[in-house]
């Protein structure tokens, strides 16, 4: 071969280069349809490989400096301790086993963030090692440039990305790169050379004119409509109403809160985005509005019409009546810049707003709940501001006696239902709740059906209704499957279609506490964390001189609202029969003629003969005083080794009862257990999300086992006596771990 060293160089960096941007066009999809936050640190790292291995470092040399860059990168985005130290290592170390153990189960799914980043950097690592071999040793740059045009059209095509650049970016390249080989390879094949440096590159000018010219045929150039219908809104139609903009046909939004609902159903993608913190005593719904009209596909707000301006001393807007036992308390909400709502986020009861901006209005939409925050004339999200409320406390037996007529405009706006709801819903509405006698215990029965009968939560794979199709039906008979708004709209419709009046409410759930506490206005509050994720659909129901109460049908999330037993008032006796008892009391005692009060009063008096007889009556109560210090004594044993001996009671059920009682009593034991080894399930946690948390505290998979055995129980009504050997096994693992 007669090419210079300087042309042997030159080509072959132009073909690395063409390889490596060719490349990019792999990674660049990953920030839209992976939901990589940190694309650009892999582009980066990606150059840094490929650099190494273009000049070909001795391999001592080129390992160590890309490890380190890998340990750097995993550092800087997931390690909070100092590089090296121990605590460092003990993460890795942990990371590192925890995942092995995840593969090894085959949970795929379950692999941290840190160690999925730490695979990536590892396939970026091999893939310079390839690519620089097909490039410049082996040459062959068409299969590579085929399998890059395959991956940009099969992405353009079937997700969000918008592959029109990538696509014209994708051919250009392919033709320098394309073009630069082949050229490099018939030079060493012919032996040609060249008399001066500018004939070596004066073929450039036609390989660019020939780029030039194609791109722009192809991109000027007619092209027929597309023949197909697009599966983009099919396969990623995600929640309409989750997030800003969202709606039906739109982009596929991350979970959060959204106005449009007027199409639910698909997937989402989750997003846990701090929105803002709530300074509060305890966990509490965070509500926004509620919408009245059921569609067959989704919510439309029908009562949005009548509005008036309030005052931050008076928010006027009342869920329940003066009947209701309530608490006064305060709350602080501090927003992030990722808020945009526009919109007052409060708790059940809010009476007042304090530390308002200047220039602050607030609307309320009368029937919904829904306040806007309007500055300068615009909607605008409030940073922060305090609330004081009065939380509200609902008695079982009185929400069970609330028997009278339902006010009739109350009646005629909140149990709507489309004329072509299928007659179907109505009879399993129907055969729900036959049995209970008052609307708290039928509410109840329609949360029990969700829990029992197949129905899973999930915010994958969510089926998106055909045209034809009512979105409740397909849930209830078809699939069983969904998220919050599935459950939430098919518990009103159920009940709707029994002329109960319910609503659909949106907001937050309560969030998740940072352990911190705060003092406002005198009182201590926890603080929590709400984030995008935690935005979230209930139910309320309305009982007559009660109000809307809340519900929560979602499987996996706890209802927030306080409900107590009043357990004197159901004691209580008349008052007139308590006094004539008083009364005859006090004449049994002043009546002289009473022979069993005589009787009782020489008895007395003997007794007290006998106590002066015997001498000092104190030393007869020492043993008494003895075996009440015994006795609390072994109650406080009793008492703090109460998890030991409940743990061996439920052991010793499991293997000698093994049935379906014994096994849900023994894991509602071991999730208190854990409760108190500050494994709290949180209100916004799936029992698979905690299985996860608690794996990862005792670096094993035994709580995701254990957890898929309960679910099929729970949701299938499924339990299989051949394994209840290896059930009582995990749970055996888990209680040891919990207790040591």
């Amino acid at each position: 071969m007669n090419l210079t060293s300087t042309h042997q160089r030159f080509y072959q960096i132009a073909i690395y280069i063409s390889g490596f941007f060719l490349f990019m066009e792999w990674l660049r999809p990953l920030e839209i349809i992976g939901e990589f936050n940190n694309v650009s640190i892999f582009f980066i790292y990606a150059a840094f490989c490929f650099f190494i291995s273009f000049i070909q470092l001795n391999w001592v040399v080129s390992v160590p400096l890309k490890l380190l860059g890998l340990i750097f990168i995993i550092d800087g985005l997931y390690i909070g301790e100092r590089i090296f130290s121990s605590n460092w290592f003990t993460i890795i170390y942990d990371q590192i086993l925890y995942n092995i153990q995840v593969i090894q189960g085959q949970q795929w799914w379950q692999m941290t963030p840190m160690f999925r980043s730490m695979l990536f950097l590892v396939l970026l690592w091999l893939m310079s090692y390839l690519l620089f071999y097909w490039f410049i040793v082996a040459k062959r740059m068409l299969v590579f440039v085929l399998l890059t045009i395959i991956y940009v059209t099969v992405v353009d095509t079937f997700t969000i990305y918008e592959g029109k650049w990538a696509i014209i970016r994708t051919f250009a390249l392919a033709m320098v790169s394309l073009g630069l080989s082949h050229f490099y390879k018939e030079m060493e094949k012919e032996e040609i050379s060249f008399k001066s440096n500018s004939a070596s590159f004066i073929w450039l000018i036609p390989l660019a004119g020939m780029i030039i010219f194609s791109l722009f045929i192809g991109y000027s150039s007619p092209k027929l409509t597309p023949q197909w219908p697009d599966p983009v809104p099919y396969l990623t139609s995600g929640n309409p109403g989750a997030g800003p903009g969202g709606g039906a046909g739109g982009p596929v939004q991350k979970v959060g809160y959204g106005e449009n609902d007027s199409r639910l159903g698909g997937g989402f993608v989750q997003d846990d985005t701090p929105v803002f913190q709530a300074f509060a005593q305890e966990e509490q719904y965070w509500r926004i509005e509620s919408k009245d009209t059921y569609t067959g596909k989704g919510w439309e707000d029908t009562l949005d019409g009548e509005k008036s301006a309030v005052s931050p001393d008076d928010l006027e807007f009342e869920t329940f009546t003066d009947q209701v036992e309530t608490e006064e308390s305060s709350t602080y909400l501090n927003f992030t810049a990722e808020a945009n709502f526009n919109k007052l986020v409060y708790p059940y009861g809010a009476r007042s707003i304090e530390q308002l901006p200047n220039n602050t209005v607030l609307e309320l939409h009368n029937n919904t709940g829904e306040i806007d925050t309007i500055r300068d004339g615009s909607m605008t999200q409030v940073e922060e501001y305090l609330l004081e409320y009065d939380a509200p406390s609902f008695e079982y037996n009185e929400l069970r006696e609330a028997d009278s007529e339902d006010p009739e405009e109350i009646r005629e706006q909140y149990t709507q239902l489309p004329d072509n709801l299928p007659a179907r819903v109505g009879n399993l509405a129907e055969q729900i709740i036959e049995e209970e006698d008052n609307r708290y215990d039928q509410a109840k029965a329609v949360e029990a059906y969700f829990a029992a009968n197949g129905f899973e939560y999930s915010t994958e794979d969510v089926e998106v209704p055909e045209e034809n199709e009512d979105y409740v039906d397909q849930f209830l008979f078809e699939t069983k499957m969904g998220y919050c708004d599935n459950f939430s709209t098919s518990m009103v419709v159920l009940f709707r279609s029994q002329g109960i009046p319910a609503r659909w409410v949106k907001g937050f759930t309560g969030g998740e506490t940072t352990g911190g506490t705060e003092t406002i206005d005198g009182e201590d509050l926890n603080v929590y964390e709400v984030t995008s994720g935690n935005a979230h659909s209930w139910v309320e129901v309305y009982f007559p001189d009660q109000g809307w109460v809340p519900f929560e049908p979602t499987q996996g999330f706890s209802n927030n609202t306080d409900f107590y037993l009043d357990v004197e008032s159901a004691n209580d006796s008349d008052p007139e029969t308590e006094e004539e008892n008083e009364e005859s009391s006090r004449a049994d005692e002043e009546d002289p003629a009473n022979p069993n009060q005589q009787a009782e009063e020489e008895g007395a008096e003997s007794e007290e003969d006998n106590s002066a007889a015997g001498g000092d009556g104190s030393s007869s109560l020492v043993p008494l005083w003895i075996t009440s210090g015994l006795l609390l004594l072994g109650a406080a044993v009793l008492y703090f080794t109460r998890f030991r001996w409940l743990a061996a009671y439920h052991d010793r059920k499991l293997k000698n009862h093994p049935n379906r009682k014994t096994f849900e009593q023994a894991f509602l034991f071991l999730l208190k257990l854990l409760e108190k080894r500050d494994l709290k399930r949180r209100s916004h946690e799936t029992l698979r999300d905690f299985s996860r948390k608690v794996d990862a505290r005792y670096q094993s998979n035994d709580m995701r086992q254990l957890t898929t055995y309960y679910e099929r129980l729970l949701y299938r009504n499924e339990i299989d006596q051949k394994q209840m050997g290896k059930v009582t096994e995990l749970w055996e693992n888990l209680i040891k771990k919990a207790l040591s």
